[in-house]
């Protein structure tokens, strides 16, 4: 029968293989964590698994052609076939919801026990038939134990009938066979509703982070709510595992106290006492547990916070030499973190020494009770006795981890509960009326709104206003004058005290931080439309991006980093216009999209996009260009939150101070081009200027014109090993700590432990008589004494073994902590460039805890393989025939193994690769929900984020389904093993044995198939959890950035003394096989002069500013400042000397102090003193904890130009030589661009400033102009120098600009 069954299993799906698994499932569905739009052909194959027969399904046979197929190739997530509707996210996340909210009534509170029932819910059938199968289970287990005296009895000589002998191994046959089959399609079940539960779970995490107000979402960051998903939920969905263990448990200890009953009397109540008392020890242990589980995972939650906002802004970090001392804040936090790991753990050895010294506890206790009752012990009836205790073992040795799990379970299902019961945005701020249906587009009347409904004071109050159909509205105002937050509160994002909005249409929006999905450049426009050709290119026509498409390899199939990390902030902001243009919606909002690009894109972009397509829509756009408000039907002026100003151009510059203001500014910017009349600008703009754009390129981005010389996109798949994990990653592991020292100890600790026990049981079975009228070899205190020795000695190689192992993980895991966060910290720019932060943050967050927590895996393998060799030691002592069957049986158990592991493993690590996605998704959605919720995509969002939990949910299920495939099989052969075994005992003549010595075999034979099945198991999650390992090994080596000191060549404290820049035929490019991006650039920036760097897009001008800093390594020539070549000295000691002030101004979460000074360099006197010089001081005096007043996540709660006066702070403070300006003051309106300006003038008078702008006035107070054209140097002199020389490109630029801000010039002039 066990052979039928093996030879089904393994070769039965050999007819139906290449049906199933022809074509691929899937055409490639997650590539870069983007799913193609495409309906995918896997929809079309789902597993076999939905219309396997009964047969199929009792031997998992329907796993057959996925392992089958992953022997031969490299399986791939298109090899893995769909889920069946019920296990898929699409069919598990509504019936969830649905309870959900038919529980909470509506409102948006959910409780724990809500949760639990819902989940119950979604996988009640599995749950209930997981329990039958343990009930099966469970019963069969203790028939064995029942039988052995019997079977004692019976090689002593006692027949009670004729072929009793073979009828017992009947039984024992049977009640095995049961046995295994109940335990494989229990452990089938419950991974099987895990992963429902899962899949379900993390879709309503989803959704409910799609609809989180702005509120709530200040509570918690985006790591915290990437969390919920990445850790608590997976948690929840291996509760699966113990779900029924403590309903077990008390059946199991009533089964075995009547079999104690039976065999020993009264003292089986000394054995209830014992196992409650071992049971009642575990109660404090479990809640230290707990405590310490909850610290570790709120620890790990802090860490998790900061590395995703360093990952964020780790060019920043890069460029004020800042990366190491937050890499030490990170390694703080980290220490927190291991103080509870360490706790944590060595609990766990506390717990492991409790429990293996448990079933010796409770007969130590039970052998004892019968000696002092006077119960005469026989050898059958003690070996019944011990096979009880050892099955007593396992639940009463999982009570401590069913314990833990069920803490840290409710521990992760409050949080989700209580993230689940936080404010949704309020669905009623808007009153949404059909298109058409009305004249009025917007309106709002008697608006109070606020960021923080606790807050006295309102964000915006009294806020009125009409907007007609068809109307162009502009808002303008000071930096924090309210202009976005009016936008958001059209939006509904913006909780409303009072008052009334009204919308009519559909609308679109273009956040003034571009929010770019990590994908094709077309699938960013069309966002989720259908391909209109003709409009589609003349969108792009409009938002001028057909040059830089072409200039792109792939064009618009670009596949653009995370966050559009290889594009430039203009190339961003005309995607995101492009998104919102296409959409053909009926209101437009813009939230002044213009700043990022220069003077001639913005003109370009305002005529061909708000005056042209969308001529006839209404359109609000906030903007700080003067220039583009005469154009608006409607000005409404912003000031302190309250709209002080409205109507048209004309009409309030006549009227009043604040417009005058704003005005005024942008009129004395414009005085400085005086000296060109407005006739010549006018000739000079005719001649089509050769500067057609120069908008600058941030982010390495220049690269991209060469990117087409390889054909390579940028971001590429994540990698993930093939094949073997090589022994060197186990060698590496076991060798970390210590030098691999505590291995052996923790070895030789089982081998003495395994021996000692064995010694134990053999004592006890030798010494005591068979039957009642033999007389017993030894006195009943001798044999308990020696028995209680033999049991207190193994006891001890236990606690010895479990704290070995605890130390090895917890040295090991902070030792590859340290290294893997070192090596990422001192990788090059590019490295992140072309990584997405999702990727990294999955191996600093999941496979760190894995390798913090699970690793001792290797160990438990080890000690696996230890006892199974033990049984089998035992085993053929009484009759080494059992041999001529083990050797072949082990065989093709290793053959089978070898066999099945190369589909298990590439499924394991499919798991791995397609968890990446799924949070990266989220996380973007997170970051873009403002704009996705405008433009009403939510379902579509929805959609992908249920195809991607599909897609980490397949390869899970059917590793569970290769794991049980497996485990049946080799059951089956083990249990060959012991039938086999139990018939050669019954077939030798009466007396040729010790029916003792053979009673204790069959005793550890009836545990032969778990230890054998133990073995494969621990064996297949090592390797599992092995790949952790290796990839975070993979992490410890990457390519590092040049030394950051040089302690041979460090310059002199007061370095740089001049600023004098001297670049010496200057050729850079990128990488080795790429065309130069500079070519033999040859000037000299004079020290203390101010130098401007203009050029159109991809002229080079941010790639000689990163090769300044050496985010690039020149690749010919050099940069010597005050005669020092830059590329000789330290990152370090170059970064800290020089000074910039980025494009995209960046904040990090903390206080005003951390983000003014991160390293504490500063007394607070000279802080107060720099933000009064720019101009913040103000601000921060009203906040009631002044220099300790909270920065959001992203400095949220700064506005944008708030932001950029910070970084301006962060400069002042710095007082370097050389100063750098990328495109500082594009975000903020002219008046303060000319306070920055002043600012600089005034506290850098004896500075080297370099500035790339695109405001054109920005630069024309330089004392030089260098003007780049496709890498090389055009012109270079003084600007007036310049203006006099018509045929000049500058001059053609600055006419190109006085030309565009003419018509405001016109009518100030007529004031």
């Amino acid at each position: 029968m066990s052979l039928v069954f093996c030879f089904t299993g393994v070769w039965g799906w050999k007819r139906g293989e290449n049906t199933i698994l022809e074509a691929p499932l899937l055409n490639g569905s997650a590539r870069n964590g983007v799913e193609s739009e495409k309906p995918v052909r896997g929809d079309e194959t789902v597993t076999p698994y939905a219309n396997a027969g009964i047969y199929s399904l009792f031997t998992f046979s329907w796993m057959g052609p996925i392992i089958a197929l992953g022997s031969k190739k490299t399986l791939d997530l298109e090899d893995v076939p769909q889920l069946d509707s019920l296990d898929s996210a699409r069919g598990a996340f509504p019936i969830l919801n649905d309870k959900l909210e038919s529980y909470s009534g509506g409102s948006n509170q959910v409780t724990t026990i809500m949760l639990v029932k819902g989940l119950l819910f979604t996988a009640w059938k599995e749950v209930l038939l997981s329990a039958l199968y343990v009930l099966i289970c469970t019963l069969a287990s203790y028939v064995g134990p029942y039988l052995i005296d019997v079977f004692v009895q019976y090689l002593n000589g006692r027949r009670d009938f004729a072929n009793e002998g073979y009828l017992l191994v009947f039984a024992f046959t049977v009640a095995k066979l049961f046995e295994c089959f109940g335990q494989r399609h229990w452990f089938f079940k419950v991974q099987q509703a895990g992963y429902r539960a899962r899949a379900a779970l993390v879709a309503k995490i989803y959704n409910k982070g799609l609809v989180l107000s702005c509120q709530s979402k200040k509570g918690h960051t985006t790591g915290e709510i990437i969390n919920f998903m990445a850790v608590d939920a997976e948690r929840i969905g291996d509760f699966g595992w113990y779900m029924h263990d403590p309903w077990m448990v008390v059946l199991q200890v009533a089964l075995a106290l009547m079999i104690l009953y039976r065999d020993v009397g009264l003292a089986s109540l000394a054995a209830f006492a014992a196992t409650v008392l071992v049971m009642l020890a575990n109660v404090p242990l479990g809640k230290l547990q707990e405590k310490f589980q909850d610290e570790l995972m709120k620890s790990k939650d802090k860490r998790m916070k900061a590395t995703s906002e360093v990952l964020r802004n780790m060019r920043i970090l890069k460029l004020q030499a800042w990366e190491l001392s937050f890499l030490s804040r990170i390694q703080e936090l980290r220490s927190v973190e291991t103080r509870w790991l360490a706790r944590y753990l060595y609990t766990t050895a506390i717990t492991t020494f409790v429990f293996w010294g448990a079933p010796t506890f409770v007969s130590v206790v039970t052998f004892g009770a019968c000696m002092l009752m006077g119960i005469p012990l026989e050898s059958g009836k003690i070996l019944s006795a011990l096979a009880t205790f050892r099955i007593l073992q396992e639940p009463i040795y999982n009570l401590p981890d069913t314990i833990a799990m069920i803490v840290q379970t409710k521990v992760s299902l409050d949080r989700i509960a209580s993230f689940l019961s936080l404010d949704d945005l309020q669905p009623d701020v808007v009153e949404k009326l059909p298109s058409g249906t009305s004249d009025i587009a917007v309106e709002v009347v008697n608006g109070n709104f606020s960021w923080d409904v606790s807050s006295p004071s309102p964000t915006l109050s009294d806020i009125n206003f009409r907007v007609s159909q068809g109307m162009r509205v502009a808002i303008c105002g000071m930096v924090g004058s309210g202009k976005s937050s009016l936008l958001s509160c059209i939006l509904g994002e913006m909780p409303k005290l009072s008052g009334v909005v009204r919308l009519s249409g559909t609308k679109a929006y273009v956040a003034q931080s571009a929010w770019i999905q990590s994908g094709k450049i077309e699938e960013n426009i069309l966002f989720g439309k259908e391909m209109d050709r003709q409009r589609y290119n003349r969108v792009l026509e409009a938002c001028s991006l057909n040059k830089d498409l072409e200039i792109l390899a792939f064009g618009d199939q670009t596949i653009i980093g995370e966050r559009g990390i290889n594009l430039s902030g203009g190339q961003k902001q005309r995607i995101q216009i492009a998104r919102a243009l296409y959409q053909d919606a009926d209101i437009y909002l813009f939230d002044d999209p213009f700043s990022a690009v220069d003077a001639h894109t913005g003109t370009h972009l305002f005529n061909e996009c708000i005056l042209g397509l969308l001529d006839s829509k209404t359109v609000i756009f906030v903007t700080h260009q003067v220039e583009f408000l005469p154009a608006a039907d409607l000005i409404l002026v912003m000031k302190e939150g309250k709209i002080k100003q409205a109507g048209r151009y004309n009409d309030i510059l006549s009227l009043g101070s604040d417009f005058m203001e704003l005005v005024g500014a942008h009129e004395e910017a414009l005085s400085a081009i005086d000296s060109i009349s407005v006739e010549k600008s006018r000739s000079s703009a005719n001649d089509k200027p050769v500067l057609q754009r120069q908008e600058s390129r941030r982010n390495g981005s220049d690269t991209l014109d060469d990117i087409g010389e390889t054909k390579a996109q940028l971001v590429q798949e994540e990698e993930r090993g093939k094949g073997n994990v090589g022994l060197s990653v186990y060698w590496k592991y076991i060798r970390t700590a210590y030098g691999g020292l505590l291995a052996p100890f923790a070895l030789l600790a089982q081998i003495l432990f395994q021996i000692l026990q064995i010694g134990s049981n053999y004592w006890m079975a030798w010494a005591t008589p068979v039957s009642e009228d033999e007389t017993p070899p030894v006195g009943g205190s001798t044999l308990i004494l020696v028995y209680v020795a033999l049991s207190v000695g193994s006891a001890f190689c236990i606690l010895g073994r479990a704290i070995s192992v605890v130390t090895i993980t917890y040295k090991t895991a902070n030792i590859l902590f340290n290294k893997m966060h070192l090596s990422i910290f001192r990788a090059p720019m590019s490295f992140f460039d072309s990584t997405p932060s999702g990727r990294i943050l999955n191996r600093v967050s999941t496979d760190q805890s894995t390798v913090d927590l699970n690793m001792g895996i290797i160990a438990l393998f080890a000690f696996a393989v230890i006892q199974l060799l033990g049984v089998i030691a035992v085993m053929s002592q009484v009759a080494w025939q059992v041999f001529i069957i083990f050797i072949p049986v082990i065989a093709i158990c290793i053959w089978l193994q070898r066999y099945y592991i190369s589909a298990a493993r590439e499924l394991a690590r499919l798991c791995g690769v397609s968890k990446a996605p799924v949070i990266q998704h989220f996380s973007e959605t997170l970051s873009g929900s403002i704009t996705i919720r405008s433009f009403d995509q939510e379902p579509r969002f929805r959609d992908i984020s249920l195809r991607l939990i599909d897609g980490y949910s397949r390869p899970k299920f059917n590793t569970a389904g290769a794991m049980e495939w497996l485990c049946i099989r080799l059951d089956v052969l083990s249990l060959m093993t012991f039938v086999f075994s139990l018939v050669l005992l019954v077939s030798l003549p009466e007396g040729f044995i010790n029916p003792s010595i053979a009673g204790l075999a069959v005793t550890y034979g009836l545990n032969l198939n778990m230890y054998q099945a133990w073995v494969v198991w621990n064996l297949c999650f090592m390797e599992n959890r092995i790949i952790s390992v290796e990839r975070i090994l993979q992490y410890t080596s990457l390519p590092s950035e040049p030394p950051l000191v040089i302690e041979s060549n460090k310059p002199e404290s007061r370095w740089p003394i001049q600023g004098e820049v001297d670049i010496q035929d200057l050729q850079v490019r990128y990488a080795p096989h790429m065309p130069f991006v500079l070519r033999g650039l040859t000037c000299t920036f004079f020290g203390g002069k101010r130098t401007g760097i203009v050029g159109r897009t991809g002229s080079g001008k941010s790639t000689l500013i990163q090769t300044l800093f050496r985010i690039v390594e020149p690749t010919i020539g050099h940069i010597l400042i005050d005669g020092i070549d830059i590329s000789s000295i330290g990152l370090h000691d170059l970064r800290s000397r020089l000074s910039i002030i980025p494009q995209d101004p960046t904040m990090f979460e903390g206080s005003v102090r951390t983000n003014l000074d991160p390293l504490q360099e500063y007394a607070d006197e000279q802080i107060w003193e720099v933000l009064d010089k720019c101009q913040l001081g103000d601000e921060v005096r009203k906040k009631p904890e002044k220099l300790d007043s909270a920065v959001s996540e992203n400095g949220e709660n700064w506005s944008v130009g708030q932001r950029q006066l910070v970084c301006l702070g962060r400069v002042l403070l710095k007082k370097s030589k050389v100063l750098v300006l990328d495109e500082a003051t594009a975000s903020v309106d002219t008046a303060t661009d000319n306070m920055i300006q002043h600012t600089l003038k005034n506290h850098f008078t004896d500075s080297t400033v370099i500035t790339i702008a695109h405001r054109i006035t920005s630069v024309l107070d330089s004392d030089m102009v260098l003007l780049l054209d496709n890498g090389l140097l055009k012109e270079y002199d003084a600007p007036q120098k310049l203006l006099e020389d018509q045929s000049s490109m500058f001059t053609k630029l600055v006419a190109e600009y006085s030309m565009r801000s003419s018509s405001s010039a016109e009518n100030i002039s007529n004031l």
